[in-house]
């Protein structure tokens, strides 16, 4: 096993590594605790409830009746296991990519890609941001998701800038053949855009190219199994250079990519695949958009997407007036109990109208109801949050006496 990594390696030695384990707040000590800064993260996160959410986000087959197609939450686990296998044999933190990679969909939108892209026209007409699931992710990590301290106190994840930064920089889309980590100790919200920096740590660039490994194997194999592609099998067998009917699901493409990594990337190249395996990634991308994202079949959703998650933002954007928003929303609940009642729950916790007096909330207050766009971001993000079931669910209720 060669180890080429090992003197990269997020760890006591890195140069870097007051930056990576730093954190907004001290994390609460206890005199038992076995577990690393890392460690911690990631058990905070599982913990968290966008995590558990992702069970019933779609990745890119809208409620498949078949149980063994690939969910937002199998992704991730996906994207896990690979990372892992790399960080293991190059002699990098296993515990840090196994955070980022757990954490890095947590800023996904209901109903995939096609949600995330409903929420950025709302967000550019309305708030003058595009909204991408990469900068939700740390939003939700460091202002949404709160858990309860030793006190019971509700309070934000507070994770290390290591796990916070390879979420923000996961972007899956790589145009060049040598990923490196950037040097630059940055705010992470500087990013305007996705895929605008490289990650700060080695394992960050781990975890963004088994994000891309994951997603362009698997969801062949799911669109087989759906029938999706099989007009376009040929051509697969000739991208992949297999013999015709020769069996094509996850392992047979996910093997011969992390071999292939390992075997040509150094500290001084970078993340590197060879020239065939680069193309041959390149390729199953380009197939994968034009015969499966792009398809009649996966498309025909979009337009109810776009229904339900407009009627959401439309009916809560109707309530604002500024201190009597509250109010107003109350007048609503009558009709629309779910969807209110839990924005309500939800907004409660992060707006100037709470009193926090004798409250158990401890966290950071990002919205003021005086300003009428922090208004219109959270219900983005309250949508953001939601399942597909719950989605559903709630629409159904919405337009049902």
């Amino acid at each position: 096993m060669n180890k080429l990594f090992e003197k990269e390696k997020a760890d006591e030695n890195n140069p870097k590594w007051q930056n990576m384990i730093s954190r907004e707040q001290p994390l609460y000590v206890r005199n038992n605790s076995l577990r690393s800064e890392f460690e911690r993260d990631y058990t905070r996160i599982i913990n968290s409830n966008g995590y558990k959410r992702l069970k019933h986000k779609t990745q890119v087959f809208f409620r498949p009746k078949s149980d063994h197609i690939c969910t937002r939450s199998e992704h991730v686990t996906l994207v896990e296991s690979i990372s892992h296998t790399l960080a293991h044999n190059m002699g990098l933190n296993e515990e840090l990519t196994k955070a980022i990679a757990t954490a890095h969909d947590i800023g996904h939108s209901p109903f995939g890609h096609a949600g995330e892209k409903i929420l950025s026209q709302i967000s550019q007409r309305d708030c003058g941001c595009t909204f991408w699931h990469e900068r939700n992710g740390i939003n939700m990590l460091d202002n949404i998701e709160l858990l309860e301290d030793l006190n019971l106190d509700r309070e934000n994840l507070n994770l290390t800038y290591a796990v916070r930064d390879g979420v923000i920089s996961h972007c899956g889309e790589i145009d060049e053949n040598s990923l490196k980590p950037r040097d630059e100790f940055i705010n992470l919200y500087d990013y305007t855009y996705p895929n605008q920096y490289a990650p700060y740590t080695w394992e960050g660039c781990v975890v963004k190219v088994s994000d891309k490994i994951s997603y362009i194997c698997r969801d062949i194999e799911d669109a087989i199994r759906l029938h999706i592609i099989d007009n376009e099998l040929d051509d697969l067998y000739n991208i992949l250079k297999l013999p015709k009917g020769t069996k094509i699901n996850n392992t047979t493409i996910v093997n011969e990519l992390i071999y292939d990594l390992y075997q040509n990337s150094t500290p001084k190249k970078g993340l590197c695949f060879s020239k065939e395996k680069f193309d041959l990634l390149n390729n199953i991308k380009k197939f994968n958009y034009e015969k499966i994202y792009g398809s009649k079949k996966v498309r025909k959703s979009d337009k109810y997407f776009s229904l339900i998650i407009n009627e959401f933002y439309e009916l809560l954007k109707s309530a604002y007036d500024g201190s009597n928003t509250l109010e107003h929303l109350r007048e609503l609940q009558h009709f629309y109990p779910t969807l209110i009642e839990t924005f309500i729950d939800w907004i409660s916790c992060y707006w100037n109208l709470t009193d926090r007096t004798n409250s158990n909330l401890k966290n950071k207050i990002i919205f003021n109801i005086d300003n009428k766009q922090d208004y219109y971001k959270a219900i983005i993000y309250f949508i953001s949050g939601m399942t597909d079931n719950f989605a559903i669910d709630t629409y159904m209720e919405m337009i049902s006496f």
